[in-house]
């Protein structure tokens, strides 16, 4: 169990990645940026999907900006933030620059 969470172009290729064990709470940080809280689902992700678009997408880079300049971590589990932080950040510009292409991009949350 974990959330395994991909972004997809529209040819359905894989275009971003984010992994987070079952343990892990970092992973709210990116369910809650991408406005996709329903999509949660405890120790893994739903197996729902959903398209972003690019005013999403860059709603969620400047949010989760604005919780890193914050310092608010009261959420994270400070052991794995250092990685989470780049792979949360990795994943939604990977997912911002497709949609930028593409006018959008799908996310699956497993």
């Amino acid at each position: 169990m974990g959330h395994d969470i991909s972004g997809f172009n529209k040819a359905g290729e894989e275009i971003a990645y984010a992994r987070f064990s079952m343990g892990n709470y970092n992973a709210t940080i990116l369910y809650n940026v991408l406005d996709a809280n329903n999509y949660y689902a405890g120790v893994s992700g739903s197996g729902g999907s959903t398209t972003f678009s690019i005013q999403q997408i860059e709603k969620a880079l400047n949010a989760y900006k604005q919780f890193c300049k914050k310092g608010d971590f009261s959420l994270v589990r400070r052991e794995f933030f250092p990685w989470d932080q780049k792979q949360i950040l990795d994943f939604i510009q990977n997912c911002l620059t497709t949609a930028k292409v593409e006018g959008s991009v799908r996310v699956y949350f497993g």
